[in-house]
C-alpha cells in the first residue's frame, strides 16, 4: 500500500518517494523510527490498526503515538478475512467452530505478530466462538500466509489484498470478513 501511495504521490507531487520497510514489534520499530525524524514534514507513517492497539498492549513505548504522529489522510478500509487451510474439513464458520471445539488446542492461529490487527481479530474470535487454538505470532503478514498455505498453522484473518489470490486459486478457503457485509471480490460464503 506505501508504494502504490508512493508512486501517487510522486507522480503529482514531482518529487520521489522512497518506501522503507521497517517491520517488527508489531508496528512500534517502524513508528518509532518515524518519531525520532525531524519534524520537517518530509517523514510519513503509514499507520495501520496495530498503532492503535499498541497503546494499550504494551506498557512502555518510546512514543506516545496520539502525541507524536499527526494524521494527514485515510487511505484505505478494507476488512480482514477468516481463511482456513482447505486441509481442515469445514465449509462455513459454524463448521470451523464446531470441528475447533471437538479438537480444543489442537488447531493453530496464525497471527502477523503480537498485536497485530489479524492477532486482535483472532482472539476476539477465540472468545466469541469459545475455542480453545494455539497462537502462533509470524513476523508479518506474509510469514503468517506462507504458514497458513502450508498447512503449518489452520487460521488466519488476513488482509483481504493479499490473500485474495490464494483463495481465488482454491489455496485458502474463506469463510467470513470482519465486516457486516461480504466483500463483493470474495466468492460467496457457505450458509
Amino acid at each position: 500500500m506505501a508504494r502504490i501511495m508512493g508512486q501517487w504521490l510522486s507522480e503529482r507531487l514531482g518529487q520521489q518517494f522512497v518506501i522503507e520497510n521497517r517491520p517488527g514489534a508489531g508496528t512500534n520499530i517502524g513508528t518509532e523510527a518515524v518519531v525520532r525524524a525531524p519534524a520537517d514534514g518530509y517523514t510519513l507513517l503509514l499507520a495501520s490498526p496495530p498503532a492503535a492497539i499498541n497503546a494499550t498492549l504494551y506498557e512502555k513505548l518510546n512514543f506516545n503515538f496520539l502525541r507524536d504522529i499527526v494524521p494527514v489522510a485515510g487511505i484505505v478500509r478494507a476488512p480482514y478475512v477468516l481463511e482456513i487451510n482447505p486441509t481442515v474439513p469445514a465449509q462455513t464458520v459454524h463448521e470451523f467452530i464446531a470441528y475447533a471445539k471437538s479438537n480444543p488446542g489442537k488447531l493453530s492461529m496464525a497471527s502477523a505478530g503480537i498485536g497485530s490487527g489479524p492477532h486482535a481479530a483472532g482472539e476476539l474470535f477465540k472468545i466469541m466462538a469459545g475455542v480453545n487454538m494455539i497462537h502462533v505470532p509470524y513476523r508479518g503478514q506474509a510469514p503468517a500466509l506462507t504458514g497458513l498455505l502450508g498447512g503449518q498453522v489452520q487460521l488466519y484473518f488476513a488482509g483481504i489484498t493479499s490473500s485474495i489470490q490464494y483463495v481465488r486459486a482454491g489455496q485458502l478457503r474463506s469463510l467470513a470478513v470482519t465486516t457486516a457485509a461480504r466483500s463483493p471480490v470474495l466468492p460467496p460464503f457457505r450458509a
